[in-house]
């Protein structure tokens, strides 16, 4: 007679073993309509469970991220099959769920087409509407080889012969589908929906890895209704359309070549805009108490040793051997250069917090595969920082960083910002109390300042657990920006000491902190989020000074002239084309005003004033337009 606690507290007891669908079902018709797997005693199952002993039970519903993530990965069965019917020679390999979707990797001598997206999705639809039982069952390790091999799919058999013996080995069935996972499934087929949709084709290495054989990748997406669909499907098309890369390309703002494959080319707009970047964070820095200071790109191997980056971090990390038999590296990461300043006087506890701060250019080397215009590249530069303090002013300076942080997201626009505390990873450096102390005062700190924050298990970096800021951007997408690492590793490995009260030698502790995190990332997420209309204040040409007639030839110059006297970004357009042809011109540029002069402006000494995006325009005095945006073009500081 199990007896079942549910979340809220409330217990039932049953006469005899029952399934999760039966609880659900006990519980509320609608819930068990909505439910898509279990969770006893804290792990994830199939609502098909049979339950038999005393047990704390969550019935897990089909809009929770937990329940999305069981649809997609039925979802990802469902194509499996649709592709094995339509096309029995291909092998199946691997297929996870993932954000927003799911995809499936297949070894298939023919290259999929559109074509045969559109014939895998209604296959997939009709084995929906089959509404196929899906059973879980228990294989020996050596019937599920030979089944895979009698099959043909040489890849499930290797995936089987890698798994841990320790391990059971599962496999689910749907029809006369049979594929080998862990689960959990939905009871059957029907029960997937069809809020789904087949999106994209790529190319896909077995295992990630580029020696091994390529794959074809298909790509869906799946969601628990046709509206949550459809929004999703809306968002991927404002994506589209507000690609950083198209906008760069319309802006003139920079390229890439294969030259320097993974590095930007900045052109004259697109460098205005980074250094307007700069000197807003420069000065938001220098307030705050930062010192800024410029370290080598270049360092001696040894270092990188020393510091733990040669062994956790080598395989991202650019070297270069001289004739003099030293490996050189060029910096990833720009904190042991920090400490190196920090360390060459010696230190008082007088001085904490030291805040070092740098704009620092780093390489990392990413796969060309990885690689995505200013989102992910292989030289970037980062807005880094770094605090040397006590482990006593850990909570005081964490408070001011996401102050800081909070702020200047305002500023640029992100009201919606989630905080997350990413904890040790398996990869890492240090000893576990030396991680228990760094976690701890972390947490102490972020509960001492009453922030609304969620975990995120094994993210920390390999020195430090931290603090994680994530955007959300106008069409509802999240970037993870801005982060706060508390480090008690690497200030010791590096010998960093101050002389404390006692008068004896002390590690500090040491900060990471990032608020843009890359900057050319941070202007990639600017671009999209705004759909290149930036803020005045950020846009890299503000005003086009613009004839109607070329009698206003002389008159644009000088007004040109008052503009940038002003500080405003300024250019002039006298060519002799329509003033229509220009406006149009000119906003497709993304300029944010758009000043018009005609023989009426050059006889009052007014101005005609084209915002970009509104209709209509506005004649003002020449010194009423000058003071009104030389406001706006001031950020909030």
């Amino acid at each position: 007679m199990p007896i079942i606690s549910l979340p809220d507290g409330s217990k039932k007891e049953f006469s005899e073993p029952i399934t999760g669908s039966a609880v659900a079902e006990s519980i509320g018709s609608g819930l068990a309509k909505a439910a898509v797997a279990i969770r006893i005693n804290g792990v994830l199952r199939d609502l098909t469970t049979h339950i038999e002993d005393d047990v704390d039970i969550e019935i897990v519903t089909r809009t929770t991220d937990e329940g999305l993530e069981v649809l997609r990965h039925d979802a990802a069965h469902a194509m499996a099959e649709a592709v094995k019917e339509l096309y029995p020679d291909t092998q199946v390999t691997i297929g996870p769920a993932i954000q927003d979707g799911f995809y499936y990797d297949f070894a298939r001598n023919e290259t999929f087409t559109p074509e045969d997206m559109e014939l895998i999705e209604k296959r997939m639809r009709k084995i929906v509407e089959r509404d196929e039982k899906i059973t879980r069952e228990v294989w020996a390790r050596a019937q599920a080889i030979e089944f895979f091999k009698g099959q043909g799919e040489i890849y499930k058999a290797k995936i089987i012969a890698d798994i841990p013996e320790d391990e059971d080995v599962t496999v689910y069935k749907q029809g006369e589908f049979v594929d080998l996972c862990r689960g959990p499934h939905l009871p059957s087929t029907g029960r997937l929906g069809k809020a789904f949709k087949l999106t994209k084709l790529a190319g896909a290495y077995w295992r990630g890895d580029s020696s091994n054989e390529m794959l074809q990748r298909i790509y869906g997406t799946a969601w628990a209704n046709d509206k949550d669909l459809k929004q999703y499907l809306h968002r991927v098309e404002e994506a589209e359309r507000r690609d950083h890369r198209q906008m760069g390309r319309q802006m003139n703002l920079f390229h890439f070549q294969d030259e320097a494959v993974g590095a930007i080319f900045w052109h004259p707009k697109g460098w205005t805009l980074f250094q307007t970047l700069v000197d807003y964070m420069r000065q938001r820095q220098n307030i705050a108490g930062y010192q800024e200071v410029n370290t080598p790109e270049l360092m001696d191997r040894s270092l990188w040793e020393t510091s733990g980056h040669w062994d956790t971090f080598g395989e991202n990390m650019f070297t270069s051997l001289t004739e003099d038999n030293r490996v050189w590296a060029i910096k990833p990461m720009n904190c042991p250069g920090h400490v190196q300043v920090f360390k060459k006087n010696l230190r008082s506890y007088r001085e904490l917090p030291l805040r070092l701060a740098e704009f620092g250019k780093v390489h990392r080397y990413e796969p060309s595969g990885a690689l995505h215009g200013l989102m992910r590249v292989r030289a970037f530069t980062q807005d880094d920082a770094h605090i040397f303090c006590t482990e006593d002013q850990i909570t005081a300076e964490t408070g001011a960083v996401c102050s800081l942080l909070l702020e200047i997201y305002r500023d640029m626009g992100f009201e919606d910002v989630a905080i997350k505390f990413a904890d040790r990873p398996q990869r890492r450096v240090g000893e576990d109390q030396v991680w228990d102390r760094a976690e701890n005062a972390l947490l102490k700190a972020m509960d001492s300042l009453n922030l609304d924050y969620t975990h995120n298990p094994g993210e920390g970096a390999f020195y430090g657990p931290k603090i994680e800021f994530v955007l959300r951007d106008a069409i509802g997408r999240d970037w993870q920006c801005g982060t706060l690492q508390v480090d008690l590793n690497l200030p010791a490995r590096l010998g960093a000491t101050y002389i404390g009260e006692d008068g004896k030698r002390h590690t500090p502790v040491l900060l990471h902190r990032a608020i843009f995190g890359s900057l050319e990332r941070f202007i990639g997420i600017l671009l999209e989020h705004y759909a290149g209309n930036l803020p005045f204040w950020l846009a890299p040409q503000q005003v086009m000074v613009a004839t109607i007639t070329s009698d206003a030839d002389q008159y644009a110059l000088e007004v040109a002239q008052q503009f940038q006297n002003a500080g405003l970004r300024t250019e002039t357009d006298l060519r002799n084309e329509k003033i229509n042809y220009k406006v149009r011109e000119h906003s497709l540029t993304k300029t944010p005003v758009i000043i018009a002069l005609g023989k009426r402006e050059v006889e009052n000494h007014t101005v005609s004033i084209r915002r970009l995006g509104k209709k209509g325009q506005k004649v003002v005095p020449l010194t009423e337009a000058i003071a009104t945006l030389s406001k706006e073009s001031r950020p909030h500081t």
